[in-house]
């Protein structure tokens, strides 16, 4: 095995054994539960809570730059789109020549259907192209994108986020479930 399937595998074994179908049957009140108040969402623009709200469609995802101290507790919605556009669809269009994304161009998801299909889409993308690289694409920063990085090593920050990000998901829906 090569090392990028190796980094790719690592990956792969989260997402079809713990984060894929922790996501199975997720509903739109889930997706848009607000489990505290003030909490970070995707919202129809006409109802977001903060002033730099990003997206150009119907759908926004509250933001704010500089980021309150402490930062907003997020929902799943919030947390999906995250994981779809900053950790995966920048990376994939620099990367691997998809798309360009960016947080105040992209169609966020109104529904959690939509969103699914979206994570699917920028995952796939993600995985195909990192088991393409050779190991001195992996050895050498990329020549584009805003990292000065080793490829390697952005992967596997990719790897900790989607892992970390999957986990606060998967504890959110936890928390539905078992809500008062």
């Amino acid at each position: 095995m090569t090392r990028s399937e190796r980094l790719a595998e690592q990956l792969d074994w989260y997402w079809h054994k713990n984060l894929r179908p922790r996501l199975v049957g997720l509903t739109d009140e889930e997706y848009f539960w607000e489990p505290v108040r003030d909490c970070w969402s995707i919202r129809r623009r006409d109802a977001s809570t903060t002033q730099t709200p990003e997206g150009p469609g119907r759908w926004a995802m509250d933001s704010a730059s500089p980021e309150p101290v402490p930062a907003p507790v997020t929902t799943i919605a919030w947390r999906l789109a995250h994981v779809i556009v900053s950790c995966l669809g920048y990376r994939v269009g620099w990367y691997f020549g998809g798309p360009a994304i960016d947080a105040e161009t992209f169609e966020y998801a109104g529904t959690a259907d939509q969103a699914l299909r979206q994570l699917d889409e920028m995952y796939g993308r993600w995985a195909a192209g990192v088991r393409q690289l050779s190991d001195a694409d992996l050895d050498n920063p990329p020549s584009v994108g805003p990292e000065p990085f080793p490829l390697e090593n952005r992967v596997l920050h990719v790897n900790r986020e989607l892992i970390h990000h999957g986990a606060e998901t998967a504890l959110l829906r936890d928390l539905y479930l078992r809500r008062d």
